[in-house]
């Protein structure tokens, strides 16, 4: 019996997939969540053999739930479903560790099989996906850029230089710079709007 931690946001797709999954003799589903936060704590208690996560959740995403198992679980291994099937999320998910990509348009028997397959050590990533990943441009930020804008959501929009340079220990007029930099290279007239590109890349 393969043993499952099931988490998505949303409580209609959760409780569908959970119902379908159910179904399949060699899968149960042991424990569901609808935040980052309650997965990792589902995990914690349940230690599956498999966590399939949402990449957009409230709380941790998908991808650093998946972080946070390889650091302190790793023997479950984690699928990522997503609605949206972007190249730089996928990179994200994959370099946190996710052995599984895979989009929430597949069939239930096709997801079942991927559960399967990297149970038994394998991996799956949408070859659709795949593809368009290897055509993608990376990142044009350095690691400061991404850390400055990281921080740009950390303060929230009414958030100011000086909130920013207190988390990233830099001074004002130097997170200034970084996110003028951040902001001419994604072409984004405002720092919410470069945070908003780089998120949707997956950069962050």
């Amino acid at each position: 019996m393969i043993r499952l931690v099931l988490a998505d946001d949303e409580s209609l797709t959760r409780g569908a997939v959970g119902a379908l999954l159910d179904l399949e003799a060699d899968l149960r589903v042991v424990a569901q969540a609808g935040t980052g936060d309650e997965a990792v704590a589902a995990i914690r208690e349940h230690v599956p053999d498999v966590a399939v996560l949402d990449v957009e959740m409230p709380g941790l995403d998908g991808a650093e739930v998946a972080q946070w198992v390889a650091g302190h679980a790793p023997e479950v291994r984690c699928i990522i479903l997503t609605r949206h099937a972007r190249p730089g999320v996928l990179r994200r998910a994959l370099a946190a560790g996710a052995r599984g990509f895979v989009t929430k348009s597949a069939p239930a028997a096709e997801l079942a099989d991927i559960i399967r397959r990297v149970h038994g050590g394998g991996r799956y990533v949408d070859p659709d996906l795949a593809m368009t990943a290897l055509t993608t441009e990376d990142c044009p930020l350095t690691d400061r850029e991404l850390e400055v804008l990281r921080s740009v959501g950390d303060v929230g929009p009414s958030g100011t230089a000086s909130d920013i340079a207190a988390r990233v220990h830099l001074s004002a007029g130097t997170v200034r710079n970084y996110l003028s930099s951040a902001m001419q290279k994604l072409g984004a007239p405002t720092r919410q709007q470069a945070l908003e590109h780089a998120r949707d890349h997956g950069w962050l």
